[in-house]
């Protein structure tokens, strides 16, 4: 080996194993300021660029290239990965805590890393911004620190007092300015973003002073001169306006449905009325969607306080509750409640209305500070991923005239937003209640809240009429494999059917039942109770219809069924085919239909999200930290867990992203042996290192022949002497168990929508007195698509479907894997020509009216 070429490479392991940069990531020439011990190297030669290009050129640094249509040329992936060099980014959480703050410092620290920054945190940040104490990150091994994610923030947050005067924000600066850094990522709530906000506005100025003061020096000034800020809104709250979701929201949904299932059951035994308190001071949103997935009788939130006479209003919806038969009350009342004239309604006000009024057995639990503990949920930890990914390159692309931004989700979309434009519409919000003009202060908290309450006002305070004179016929069914959510969408659409005056039938066990004629009436307390409740109370299976048409034909006209509502999986989209084809035989066919999305799977075409992925994805994320705790006391332990999906990929990478996985095989990505080599390589290293213990997903149709088992046993013969191997197949548990909020609230929106649109649909297809529904548009799906709940003709999808592996030819998830293996610590590629734009407030609120 030539003299040079055994510089460089003996460059590459020293950097490597020091982590202080990556591989590809700088010169020889800068790396060599890295190490005393090595001579500076020549120039690179021809026979020096030969050690680029003598690998495989499917991979990188023996790291396999994903070759997906989104690719970078060799010539992006290297300007990906030197997009931080030279620069400093620091992250800190400040403010309340929440769950998902880890996942985030975690997603800036190594993609800041990846990207060749110098990457620091600050340390309790309160307390620490304006003196000295910043530590490296590298420094400090981050899997130590994360043995699996952990609810809060283990770098510290708390309110800095000295902050807000401008002393403590040039003591700040100059901490900043002497460690070369120009990039902050803050992490927390409207308060902690507007102070950031002002400090980047005055720091031209803090600049001047530290230098006459001969604090800092002219050079180190100019090196300094313009500072960068993203935010990322950390708020159990949900309060800060310009993003659907705050991270931490999810999870204090999480701790209040637990608290309100297990009240729901001492409820009903001793017949009670419960009053539950939840966080929200200035924001109903934790109590509104808490509402909806328990199915509560009244909610009490700020945004929209109740008409003067609430106390007889509210006595007699309890009342009329009793009076169906249920044998308990539950009242959701947010820390902020107040009546139309600004006076606050407590929950021990609310009691005392109860018990003297209706003399009901009557409870109150505030919950307080337990909706801020816990693990985060799956989605906070995908959603901290995602915003860290997104908030470092928003940092790196930052020029002096790019004004602070914050990263915010809508639908599934992320967004950069100006900053201090979405901390002014969150103060106009507070500014409209206080002045009672709270109409308003609905309308400014964005479509994803309105949606929410009126979905809300519909189920709770709208009673369904006594006559269904001229109304419509519609039935609701459950096909395929049981989901979480199911339940909850069936309540929805049943109920709101019979608001809007129809007659609503239930079909047992699917497209069979149809068949079979086992079919029935539902009112309003058949579905009682039913939000909470996992799996199907319908009964379901996997039957298409395509062999019963003439029994179902006959069913329908028998029913008098004039629209159907099919909630299911990919068999439920299938089967609606079908049902289009069937309409050419048969005339009783020519009914509107619509399928709401419901499998584990998420594999159905149409939808970015099913209705019980959510809940599926919880379940392997508990089951992923409880398996990595316990390898934390036997020590080099790898687990290889299989997940379900089918063909699809989602769970086992959307799960290995939210647990923190070294590897998730799916489908969608083929992969080799030398692949599976390269990850036990990667694992080899990485027992090296303090943390001990691996974690490797697989899908279980990834691939025929490396089955669960054989990639069991290669792990176990390649890491003798090394690591034990150790294999989980989750089966069916997955499918089981509560709804989590999440697929409980947006099962009941998908109902409520679905329900609205057959109505509009019926009258529309109606004809001479019957309904005739033939257009592609009478049958459709319903689903999330990007930003809005969208209806889409069964018969338009069928060209973005893989029928032979049951799968949608084009998934969005598929983008974020890159981010699964960065935080891995692998070296593989980042397209940063898929990050977010940059938009306005102003223009995202006035397209809400239209979506």
């Amino acid at each position: 080996v030539h003299k040079e070429e055994l510089h460089l490479k003996f460059f590459k392991c020293v950097i490597q194993s020091r982590q202080l940069v990556r591989t590809l990531q700088r010169t020889a020439e800068e790396a060599s300021t890295c190490s005393m011990l090595i001579q500076k190297p020549p120039s690179k030669t021809d026979a020096l660029k030969s050690l680029d290009t003598m690998d495989d050129p499917d991979s990188v640094e023996g790291i396999p290239i994903f070759k997906n249509e989104w690719i970078m040329t060799h010539e992006e992936h290297h300007a990906a990965k030197t997009l931080g060099a030279g620069k400093a980014i620091a992250v800190l959480t400040s403010g309340g805590d929440a769950q998902g703050m880890n996942a985030a410092v975690r997603a800036v620290v190594r993609v800041g890393i990846y990207t060749g920054a110098r990457v620091f945190f600050v340390h309790e940040v309160g307390s620490l911004l304006c003196s000295p104490l910043f530590f490296l990150w590298f420094l400090l091994p981050l899997p130590t620190l994360f043995p699996y994610l952990p609810g809060g923030t283990v770098i510290g947050s708390a309110r800095c007092k000295d902050f807000r005067e401008r002393e403590g924000r040039l003591r700040a600066a100059h901490n900043l300015v002497k460690r070369g850094i120009t990039n902050l990522c803050v992490i927390g709530g409207d308060g902690s973003l507007t102070g950031a906000d002002t400090f980047r506005s005055e720091w031209s100025d803090l600049l001047s002073d530290l230098q006459k003061s001969g604090k800092i020096t002219a050079e180190e000034a100019a090196k300094s001169r313009y500072l960068n800020i993203v935010g990322l809104v950390g708020s159990i709250d949900n309060d800060f306006c310009g993003t659907d979701m705050t991270i931490g929201t999810d999870s204090a949904l999480h701790r209040i449905i637990e608290i309100v299932d297990a009240i729901t059951t001492t409820a009903q035994s001793h017949q009670r009325t419960f009053v539950l308190e939840v966080m929200g001071r200035h924001c109903g949103y934790l109590a509104l969607v808490t509402s909806l997935s328990c199915g509560a009788d009244w909610v009490f939130i700020p945004e929209c306080p109740p008409d003067d006479d609430w106390e007889e209003h509210l006595c007699r919806r309890l009342s009329e509750t009793r009076n169906r038969g249920s044998r308990l009350n539950i009242i959701i009342v947010a820390e902020g409640a107040i009546d139309r004239n600004g006076k606050p309604i407590s929950s021990e006000d609310i009691k005392n209305l109860v018990v003297k009024r209706l003399g009901y057995d009557t409870r109150v639990t505030v919950l307080g500070h337990v909706q801020r503990g816990g693990t985060p949920s799956a989605f906070d930890r995908i959603l901290g991923s995602r915003m860290g990914v997104e908030a470092v390159m928003a940092l790196l692309e930052g020029t002096p005239d790019t004004p602070a931004c914050v990263v915010s989700l809508s639908g599934n979309q992320a967004v950069r937003l100006p900053l201090m434009e979405c901390v002014q519409v969150t103060k106009d919000v507070t500014k409209a209640m206080e002045e009672k003009r709270f109409d308003e202060a609905l309308k400014l908290r964005g479509r994803s809240f309105m949606n929410n309450w009126e979905v809300y006002k519909l189920l709770a305070h709208v009673r369904p009429p006594v006559s269904k004179s001229g109304s419509y016929t519609v039935a609701v069914m459950n096909v395929g494999a049981p989901a979480a959510g199911m339940n909850a969408a069936v309540r929805s659409t049943v109920r709101i059917g019979l608001i809007q005056g129809n007659r609503v039938l239930v079909v047992h066990d699917g497209f069979e039942g149809l068949a079979k004629g086992q079919i029935e009436e539902a009112g309003w307390s058949y579905v009682g109770g039913w939000t909470g409740q996992g799996g199907s109370k319908l009964g379901t299976k996997r039957t298409l219809p395509k062999k019963s048409f003439e029994q179902i034909s006959a069913n329908i006209t028998k029913f008098n069924i004039q629209g159907l509502v099919i909630i299911g999986g990919f068999e439920a989209y299938t089967g609606g085919l079908e049902l289009m084809e069937g309409r050419k035989q048969y005339d009783e066919l020519c009914i509107p239909f619509v399928v709401i999305p419901a499998t584990v799977s998420n594999n159905v075409p149409g939808s970015d999200f099913s209705v019980g992925t959510d809940t599926a994805l919880n379940t392997i994320c508990m089951t992923c930290d409880r398996i990595k705790q316990s390898a934390a006391g036997t020590k080099r332990r790898v687990f290889i867990i299989e997940t379900m999906g089918g063909y699809c990929g989602y769970l086992a990478t959307m799960a290995g992203l939210a647990a923190g996985a070294d590897a998730a095989y799916i489908f969608e990505e083929p992969f080799t042996i030398r692949d599976l080599q390269v990850n036990v390589e990667h694992l080899v290293q990485k027992m090296k290192t303090t943390v001990k213990r691996g974690l490797v997903l697989r899908n279980e149709k990834c691939n025929e022949n490396y089955t669960t088992d054989f990639i069991f046993n290669l792990y176990s013969e390649e890491g003798k002497g090394i690591f034990d191997s150790r294999k989980n197949v989750l089966g069916h548990m997955q499918q089981g168990g509560s709804p989590t909020p999440f697929d409980r609230n947006f099962a009941t929106k998908m109902g409520a929508k679905a329900m609205n649109w057959m109505s509009g649909k019926i009258k529309e297809s109606y004809r001479n007195g019957r309904i005739f529904a033939n257009t592609p548009d009478s049958g459709c799906v319903l689903g999330m698509r990007k930003r809005a709940l969208v209806f889409q003709p069964v018969a338009e999808l069928k060209e973005q479907t893989d029928f032979e592996h049951r799968i949608p030819k084009e998934q969005w998830w598929l983008k974020l894997r890159p981010i699964l293996k960065i935080l891995a610590k692998y070296e593989i590629d980042l397209d940063t020509s898929e990050h977010a734009h940059f938009e306005h407030v102003s223009r995202k609120r006035s397209g809400e009216a239209a979506i």
